[in-house]
């Protein structure tokens, strides 16, 4: 036996003996207590010490379950007491907080200076203008749709991204199409179907095919045309987006954890509420970048003509130039892209694929941006960035790096009350957000959390306006990368721009010298197929020494 073991057991022995013998010379309640509770304090130690499956528990018999009750409150008192405003993550107190108050129309300034270490590497800033000027109203929407679009969609710059029902309640879905209604932007259905509560309060809606095909699949999980085509000429569809991959777990498919799955979710999503739902990590109806277009195509006729587009995490360039290659063998085009970041994220997600996988928003917009340029097809294609979007400047710097419009998932969460307390793959959300429990998701007011989006998207926006003109800029298409300044390691400011080559209208197809890193990918891409080599790889010495050895 331990020191520890014997004290303890010295505790029990002195505890059960002075209780009996209170008991026995006393009819108070204190005595009966304490017999109780010592006895109850040695079977559990008694316990512990011979069948407990923990070395802790056997080693420190009762008391080890201190250890275990304080550690499940670790996060929330690193959350609540120890962190400052700017060191947590994914999103900081600061960011909260600023979400938070935009969110209930309350003073969002701060005092004393910023808390921001101004010259740490990679921080990034803006260069204003002496002469600061008013945005145009005719230069606050974004018009979607190409040539082959006969229903365009006017977005606004700041949209609520995927989030499906099942991943989240009832009472949310409703709070953020309510929301969306009100704020005048779009509310994307996330992977899940167009489900009742999306469709409910008559917000415009972006319905995303997810690799599981909600929604529109048969029996065998294949797309269905007909069940397509009556839920997307609904007036509520505005566009159609086909999820290729999302930031929080590209490679992977959607996973809706069991404890999640209602009779409800099974019916609409046509699946089976006995395990986890697991979506194909590939969309079958997209295996190639001709089969992607293909499917393009048929949903745009299904549909009546209404933007359609796909959903992305970048990952090769040169498998997204092989979408490229496509498109100008086949002449279809999307009418927009959205480009996931590897930060993203609101649901379940394997630790290794959400840390590891994948370019973050900015990197990937970059990419997809420069490509397009290169292919000349930049001006037929609407991109869409979403990952991480708190603040105004967020919202910025994505369409500076190449973007068109924004959405944002995880802020309008906090919007309706999340409090990052990262339960969302559990079914215990403590706020009623993400999850299935109808005794926590009722603890939503739809009519207020529904104003709540509405004024976080209202005062974002007003304050994303109001920074773009601070820059001496009256369009957000004025923006470019150069207009994003880099803190680099030796301490001065270096553009945004200059860390990637940047592309010249045609100069992939028209055999212009561009940088090496694009002439390999552009190489490597085929329009017949995904998956590339790496041909810089494979043509590189120190590959084939490694593969000698």
């Amino acid at each position: 036996m331990t020191i520890m073991q014997k004290t303890l057991w010295l505790i029990v022995f002195l505890g059960n003996f002075s209780a009996g013998y209170y008991y026995m010379h006393s009819d108070s309640a204190f005595s009966v207590s304490l017999l109780i509770a010592t006895l109850l304090y040695s079977i559990i130690g008694l316990y512990d010490v011979f069948y407990s499956r923990h070395s802790l528990n056997r080693l420190y018999p009762v008391v080890a379950y201190i250890r275990y009750f304080l550690e499940s409150f670790r996060v929330e008192i690193q959350q609540y007491f120890i962190a400052n405003n700017t060191e947590e993550l994914p999103f900081n107190r600061e960011q909260r907080t600023l979400v938070y108050r935009r969110a209930k129309n309350e003073r969002d300034t701060i005092a004393f200076g910023t808390q921001r270490n101004l010259l740490e590497d990679n921080y990034l800033s803006l260069w204003h203008s002496l002469s600061p000027v008013h945005i145009k109203e005719s230069s606050k929407r974004v018009l979607i749709g190409g040539a082959s679009c006969q229903q365009p969609y006017l977005a606004s710059y700041l949209n609520i991204s995927a989030m499906s029902f099942g991943s989240l309640s009832t009472n949310a879905i409703e709070a953020f199409n309510l929301g969306a209604k009100k704020a005048g932007c779009f509310h994307n259905t996330g992977e899940g179907a167009a489900s009742p509560y999306h469709l409910k309060h008559g917000g415009d809606l972006v319905w995303q095919l997810g690799t599981g095909l909600f929604g529109c699949r048969d029996d065998k999980g294949r797309f269905n045309p007909s069940t397509f085509e009556t839920t997307a000429k609904l007036p509520q569809i505005k566009m159609i987006e086909i999820k290729l991959s999302q930031g929080a777990k590209p490679g992977h498919g959607g996973v809706l954890p069991k404890a999640k799955i209602t009779d409800e979710i099974a019916r609409i999503r046509n699946i089976s509420k006995d395990h986890d739902c697991i979506s194909p990590a590939v969309n079958p109806e997209c295996t190639s970048p001709k089969d992607l277009l293909a499917f393009v195509e048929q949903l745009r006729t299904l549909s009546g003509g209404k933007p359609i587009g796909f959903k992305l995490c970048v990952g090769n360039p040169a498998e997204f130039l092989s979408i490229c290659k496509a498109m100008l063998e086949t002449g279809i085009t999307p009418d927009f892209i959205t480009v996931d970041g590897a930060e993203g994220g609101t649901g379940a997600a394997p630790v290794e694929f959400s840390n590891r996988l994948g370019l973050i928003c900015l990197e990937g917009v970059s990419i997809v941006n420069n490509a397009l340029v290169g292919v000349g097809l930049r001006e037929k294609i609407k991109i869409i960035a979403s990952g991480k979007t708190a603040s105004s400047f967020d919202l910025l710097a994505k369409i500076a790096a190449g973007a068109d419009i924004v959405n944002a998932a995880r802020t309008m969460m906090m919007a309706i009350g999340c409090i990052q307390s990262r339960h969302c793959n559990s079914n215990r959300c403590p706020t009623g957000i993400a999850t299935q429990d109808p005794a926590r998701s009722k603890a939503i007011d739809v009519d207020v959390k529904s104003e709540r989006v509405k004024n976080f998207h209202h005062n974002t926006l007003a304050s994303f306006f109001e920074l773009l003109g601070s820059m001496g800029l009256d369009d957000p298409t004025k923006l470019v990368p150069q207009m994003i300044k880099r803190r680099s390691p030796y301490g001065a400011q270096m553009s945004m721009g200059s860390l990637v080559e940047p592309l010249a209208f045609r100069a992939l197809i028209d055999n212009v010298e561009v940088d090496e890193s694009w002439q390999h990918w552009w190489q490597a891409s085929s329009a017949e197929q995904f998956y590339v080599e790496d041909l810089f790889i494979l043509k590189s010495p120190e590959f084939h020494q490694a593969k000698t050895h």
